[in-house]
């Protein structure tokens, strides 16, 4: 069994290894445009405002 620090040694080094290799690999960027969050419509927005839309309770018991 290997000391826990020479174990932490070998993690971080395969850690570097692993990012190296990542980081030469090719990647290809998505020229996608992102759009603006869409507001809800005014009716449907006064449907979630509504204070008397009500609960329903079911007793399993």
């Amino acid at each position: 069994m290997l000391p826990p620090f020479i174990i932490e040694q070998i993690r971080q080094r395969e850690q570097r290894e692993r990012e190296r290799r990542e980081e030469r690999q090719p990647r290809l960027e998505l020229p996608i445009e992102r759009q603006p969050p869409r507001r809800p419509a005014k009716d449907q927005q006064q449907e979630e405002d509504d204070p008397n839309r009500g609960i329903v309770i079911v007793d399993l018991g």
